[in-house]
This record gives structure tokens, C-alpha cells and sequence, in this order.
């Protein structure tokens, strides 16, 4: 059975409408109105093997803020919603990503409870058309929304396109390990019997 959720959202702000294919081939389309946040979902889905459809029609005449962080709320309600009761997934990924100067690591844990911690401060304010300080919302957005335990942190880096680019494909290679399948996992991977 494919594990795959399409979620929309519609509000004052944003319309974003997204579909996501965990067990997918890492191909994506994506038009957030944001070159360069467009840029990191391609990467996300490229680098974690994902199926990757968003769509976003925000308030850019504002800023950024509502796009960037609604599509992470959207993209974290599709994660859980794709992995359903989460019987036989590994639960915890963790990867240590270096691209150029940049050392991003990232360790998930899909246990139902959010938690986010980020430590990362980007040299430039803004990286084409995304102000640097929105990904951390949009981390934040997702953790919550997917119920995640999410630890994101910048080992280092000097270059802010480099940091940002390694931390999104962290995140995906952390992620596609936590959601990954293990057959020696017959339920859920926990003493509760519940990841929820």
C-alpha cells in the first residue's frame, strides 16, 4: 500500500495544496511563488526519495512569513498522515550532511510528541527571495504539525546558501531513515505499543 497524503489549506493568507509519496523516487514539483524555498523542497525530495507536489499561493505582497511557514504546517500534517499508525517504520533517522564549508546535523524522532530544537545563525538576512529567519519557522511548522521530536544544528559554515541547502537535504536523509521500513519491526517501535 503507498504511503502518500494530499493535503490542502486554504486560509486569508495562503492556498497550498501538496502531495507527498514517502516511498517515492525523489522527483518534485514545486511552486511556492519563492525561488529559492522552491530550490529546498527540490532538494528535500530529491536527497530523502520523496514525491514531492506543492503548490502555494501566498500573500508575498506582505512577506514571506505566511508561505514558508504554512507550507512546513501543511508538509508536516502530510508526513503524518502518509505514515498512518506507523507500524514497522524505524522511528528515529539521524544524518550529518557537509556540503562546501557547511556541516548541517539533523536527528528526528516521529514519536508523536513535538518537539524542535534549532541552533543555526545565518550570515545573510535574506538568500535570493527567502529571509533566512523563516526557515526556522518552517522547521518549526513541520515538527509541530507532525508531531516530530526534530533537532536541527549547524556544525559550520560560513556560506548561507550552503548552510541552508545542507540542512534542508539533512532533514530529508533523517526523515527517509525515521520513516523507513524494518522488517524486524512487527508493531510499533515502542514499550507503549503507541506512537501517538
Amino acid at each position: 500500500m503507498e504511503r502518500q497524503a494530499t493535503v490542502e489549506r486554504k486560509t486569508k493568507e495562503t492556498d497550498i495544496f501538496l502531495n507527498l509519496v514517502l516511498d517515492g523516487m525523489g522527483t518534485a514539483e514545486i511552486d511556492t511563488g519563492i525561488g529559492f524555498f522552491d530550490h529546498m523542497l527540490e532538494g528535500f525530495a530529491r536527497h530523502g526519495f520523496f514525491g514531492l507536489e506543492v503548490k502555494v499561493k501566498g500573500d508575498l505582497h506582505v512577506d514571506g512569513h505566511h508561505t514558508v511557514e504554512d507550507t512546513g504546517i501543511v508538509l508536516g500534517q502530510a508526513v503524518k498522515e502518509a505514515l498512518g499508525n506507523k507500524a514497522g517504520i524505524r522511528r528515529y533517522g539521524s544524518f550529518i550532511l557537509p556540503m562546501d564549508d557547511a556541516l548541517a546535523l539533523c536527528a528526528v524522532d516521529l514519536c508523536g510528541r513535538p518537539y524542535f530544537c534549532y541552533e543555526c545563525e545565518f550570515p545573510a538576512e535574506k538568500i535570493g527571495g527567502l529571509d533566512t529567519e523563516l526557515i526556522r519557522e518552517f522547521f518549526y511548522a513541520v515538527s509541530y504539525s507532525a508531531g516530530m521530536n526534530l533537532h536541527i544544528r549547524m556544525l559550520s559554515g560560513v556560506n548561507s546558501h550552503h548552510m541552508a541547502e545542507a540542512m534542508f537535504k539533512a532533514f530529508a536523509k533523517a526523515l527517509d531513515e525515521a520513516t523507513g521500513k524494518d522488517e524486524r519491526i512487527q508493531d510499533v517501535l515502542s514499550t507503549k505499543g503507541s506512537l501517538a
